[in-house]
C-alpha cells in the first residue's frame, strides 16, 4: 500500500541449488544492519484476541494493481477461486485482502463508509460472503488518519474508529490493515490502540495489522496492541528493495512470536521484477523470518513457476512452525549470510543466502546452528526436496542472489540417507571472449558415510569449449575428502558481453548403492577489458547491479521505480552530464581486468529529493575498500572522491544509507571516470 500521500514524492519509504542438502521431515561475521537503536525487547503477549498464532497467509492486491481499475470485485472473487483450484488454500493461504481504493471518496449521510460502485457494484458484504463460501477469510484496509494514502483522499478512520470497526464486523471482515497516512500528528500508539479497542468492542475476531512503516519502532510496543506490524516502508518489485527490507527486519527477531509478528511487507513473487532465483530467496527469507506471507501478484496471470514457489509446503512449514521463532543471523560476512531458525520439533532450519552477484561458498555447522553434538545429522533441502546425511558440516556453493534452505536434525536414522556433497568452484568466472580461462571445481563429501563412484561434469552454453585438464572421477570419497578437477573454459570469439550459465554436475552412490545426482549453476561473465586511457564508467558494461529503488540509471538520476525515468544528475545545483544515478542500498560492479589505476567522481545526494536523503559512498577493489566518504546530505555540494584500484579485476561502487534508513536516498556518482 502506498503509505504516503503520493508515491512520486517519496519513492522509497524507507541452488544444490546443488549440493549438500538435507534431511528431515518431508512435511511440514559481519555486523548486521539494524533498524532499532538497541536490540528489540521481547514484548508482552499480544492483548488477548488469540488470533494469528502463526503468521497470516493470504493475498493483497496492492503490489500488482495499486489503485488501477483492475482492482475490483471480479479480481477478488477470482483470487478466492484460484486459492481453492490451485491448492493454495490447502497450503495454508487463508486471507483475501482488499487494499486502498475500495471505498467511495465520501461517507454517506450517516457517516458510513460505502464501496466504490464501479469496483464493487454488489458491495463489500456480498464479496465477503463469496470469499467465506470458499472456506476463506477476507480483509480490508483503511488508514489511522483523516484520509487513506491514495491521492484522491478516501476517508480514513481517525475519529470514526468505533463506527468503522463495527461496519467492518457487520460486513464479515476477518482482517484489518490499518495504514498511517494523514494522521494529523496524533501519537501513533494512541491511534492504533483506539482501533484495537474498537475492533475488540465488535465481538468479531479480526486480525489487526498495524501499518505505520516502522517509523515509531512498533516492535517495541505494538505486541500489546496488534497481531502484526510493519517494520519498514513499502517493498517494491526489485532485488535492491527486497534486500534492504530484509536487512532492516532481520535484527528484530526478539519481538516476534505467536500472535505478534514483525511484518516486512507483502510478497512480490510473480510480479516480474526479479528472477525466479531471487523470488525463491524472497520466499525463503520471509519464511525464515516468520513473516506474514501475503501474495502480492495477480494469480490470474501467474505462471507455473510462481505457483511452484508459493505452494512449497516444506518452506511454508518453516514460516508456520507453531514455536513462532523468527530466524536469527549467525553471520553475514561479505554478503554470505547464515540465518538459523529454531523449530518446535527441535530441528533447525538454516538459510545459506548469497547477497552477491557471483556464486559463493557459504558454510556453518550443525552445532553452530543450535543442534546438540551428534555422530551425524539428517539434512533436507527444502527446495530440492531431497534428504542426506552430514557429519556436521553445513556448506554449499550458493548461486548469485540464491538461497539454499536446509532443515537439519540430530536424527538417529541419518544412515538411511546418502551422504551430502558440496559442489564448489575455485577461480574467477570472468571470461574474455576467444581466450581460455582456467577454473577448478571440487566435489566434497560432507556426509558421515563415503560417496562412491564419484564423477564431475562441467557444461556451458552451446558453442563454448569446456575441457577437463585433470581427472573427473574418483572411486570413493570418505568424509571431508574432495574430487578436484581443473577445467579449461573458452567462450567463442565474438561472444557478446553478459552473463552465461555454467553447470557443475556430480554423480555418486551411497554405500547402499543409491544413485545421487547433484547440480549447482554458476554465472560466467563474458567481459571486455576496458580501453586504455581515461573514460566514463557509465559507458562500460556492468558486471552486476543492485539498487534499493528501481534500476541503476546511466547518465541520469535514479528518478522513480521505472527504467529511464530519471532527471539530469544534479547535486547542490550543479548539473552533470555523465555518471550513475542510484538509490541506497546500491552496489554496481565493473570488470577492470587488472588494467586500471584510478576511479574518480563527484558524489552526493541528488537534488530531486529536496532536503531529504543521507548516504555514504564507497569504492571497492577486489573485495578491499579503496575509498569512502562520510555521511553526505542533500545540503552538501558534490564531494570529490578518488580511489586507487591498481591491479583490481573488479571495481565495486557501493552506496549505503548513512545509518538512518533508506528514505529518499537518491545518490549520484557524477562525472564518474576510470583511468586504465
Amino acid at each position: 500500500m502506498r503509505h504516503l500521500p503520493t508515491r512520486t514524492t517519496r519513492t522509497s519509504h524507507r541452488g544444490v541449488i546443488g549440493a549438500l542438502l538435507a534431511g528431515l521431515l518431508c512435511t511440514a561475521g559481519a555486523t548486521v544492519p539494524a533498524v532499532a537503536d538497541s536490540p528489540a525487547p521481547a514484548p508482552a503477549p499480544q492483548a488477548g484476541n488469540g488470533l494469528a498464532l502463526t503468521p497470516p497467509m493470504g493475498f493483497n492486491n496492492w503490489n500488482s494493481t495499486h489503485c488501477r481499475a483492475e482492482f475490483n470485485e471480479a479480481m477478488v472473487k477470482g483470487i478466492a477461486d484460484i486459492f481453492v483450484e490451485k491448492g493454495l488454500k490447502d497450503a495454508g493461504y487463508q486471507y483475501v485482502n482488499l487494499d486502498d481504493c475500495w471505498a467511495k471518496p465520501q461517507r454517506d449521510a450517516d457517516g458510513k463508509l460505502e464501496a466504490d460502485p464501479q469496483r464493487f457494484p454488489n458491495g463489500i458484504k456480498s464479496v465477503a460472503d463469496y470469499v467465506h463460501s470458499k472456506g476463506l477469510k477476507i480483509g480490508i484496509y483503511t488508514s489511522a488518519g483523516t484520509k487513506t494514502c491514495d491521492s484522491v483522499g478516501l476517508p480514513g478512520a481517525l475519529g470514526h474508529e468505533y463506527s468503522d470497526a463495527q461496519q467492518f464486523a457487520d460486513w464479515g471482515i476477518d482482517y484489518l490493515k490499518y495504514d498511517n497516512c494523514n494522521n494529523q500528528g496524533v501519537d501513533a500508539k494512541q491511534r492504533y490502540t483506539t482501533m484495537r479497542d474498537a475492533l475488540a468492542a465488535t465481538g468479531r475476531p479480526i486480525v489487526y495489522s498495524i501499518c505505520e512503516w516502522g517509523e515509531n519502532k512498533p516492535w517495541e510496543w505494538a505486541g500489546e496492541i496488534g497481531n502484526l506490524w510493519r517494520t519498514t516502508g513499502d517493498i517494491n518489485d526489485s532485488w535492491g528493495s527486497m534486500l534492504s527490507i530484509m536487512k532492516q527486519n532481520l535484527p528484530l527477531a526478539a519481538a516476534a512470536g505467536p500472535g505478534h509478528w514483525n511484518d516486512p511487507d507483502m510478497l512480490e513473487v510473480g510480479n516480474g521484477g526479479m528472477t525466479d532465483t531471487e523470488y525463491r530467496t524472497h520466499f525463503s527469507m520471509w519464511s525464515v523470518m516468520a513473516a506474514p506471507l501475503l501474495i502480492g501478484s495477480d494469480l490470474r496471470k501467474a505462471g507455473p513457476e510462481t505457483f511452484e514457489i508459493l505452494s512449497n509446503h516444506e518452506v511454508i512449514a518453516v514460516d508456520q512452525d507453531p514455536l513462532g521463532k523468527q530466524g536469527a543471523v549467525l553471520s553475514s560476512t561479505g554478503g554470505r549470510w547464515v540465518v538459523t531458525k529454531e523449530m518446535q520439533d527441535g530441528s533447525r532450519v538454516v538459510a545459506l543466502f548469497n547477497e552477491t552477484g557471483s556464486a559463493q561458498r557459504i558454510s556453518t555447522t550443525a552445532e553452530a546452528a543450535g543442534l546438540p553434538k551428534a555422530t551425524a545429522y539428517t539434512m533436507r533441502d527444502l527446495w530440492e526436496h531431497t534428504t542426506y546425511n552430514t557429519a556436521g558440516s553445513v556448506s554449499a556453493t550458493v548461486p548469485a542472489h540464491g538461497t539454499v534452505l536446509l532443515r537439519i536434525a540430530a536424527d538417529r536414522k541419518w544412515a538411511a540417507h546418502p551422504p551430502a556433497v558440496e559442489l564448489g568452484l575455485n577461480g574467477s568466472p570472468l571470461v574474455e571472449a576467444g581466450r581460455t580461462a582456467a577454473l577448478t571445481t571440487t566435489v566434497t563429501d560432507l556426509g558421515r558415510t563415503p560417496a562412491t563412484k564419484v564423477s564431475a561434469a562441467l557444461t556451458g552454453p552451446s558453442g563454448w569449449r569446456v575441457k577437463a585438464a585433470s581427472p573427473t572421477g574418483s572411486p570413493a570419497l570418505p568424509t571431508g575428502r574432495a574430487l578436484t578437477t581443473r577445467w579449461q573454459v573458452t567462450a567463442p570469439a565474438g561472444t557478446a558481453t553478459g552473463t552465461y550459465d555454467l553447470t557443475l554436475t556430480a554423480r555418486y552412490r551411497s554405500p547402499a548403492g543409491t544413485r545421487v545426482r547433484s547440480t549447482v549453476p554458476f554465472r560466467a561473465h563474458v567481459v571486455v577489458a576496458p580501453p586504455a586511457g581515461t573514460g566514463y564508467l557509465s559507458d562500460l558494461p556492468q558486471l552486476s547491479a543492485a539498487n534499493g529503488w528501481g534500476p541503476v540509471e546511466k547518465d541520469t538520476s535514479n528518478g522513480e521505480s521505472r527504467a529511464g525515468d530519471g532527471n539530469p544528475l544534479t547535486i547542490g545545483g550543479a548539473v552533470f552530464a555523465k555518471g550513475l544515478g542510484v538509490h541506497a542500498d546500491s552496489a554496481v560492479e565493473f570488470y577492470t581486468g587488472g588494467a586500471c589505476s584510478a576511479v574518480t567522481a563527484q558524489v552526493g545526494v541528488d537534488d530531486e529529493k529536496g532536503a531529504k536523503g543521507t548516504v555514504a559512498f564507497e569504492v571497492w577493489a577486489d573485495g578491499t575498500r579503496a575509498a569512502s566518504t562520510g555521511v553526505l546530505t542533500n545540503a552538501m555540494p558534490a564531494q570529490p572522491l578518488s580511489a586507487d584500484v591498481s591491479g583490481a579485476q573488479v571495481v565495486r561502487l557501493v552506496v549505503t544509507d548513512g545509518g538512518d534508513g533508506v528514505d529518499s536516498d537518491h545518490a549520484d556518482w557524477a562525472d564518474l571516470r576510470i583511468t586504465c
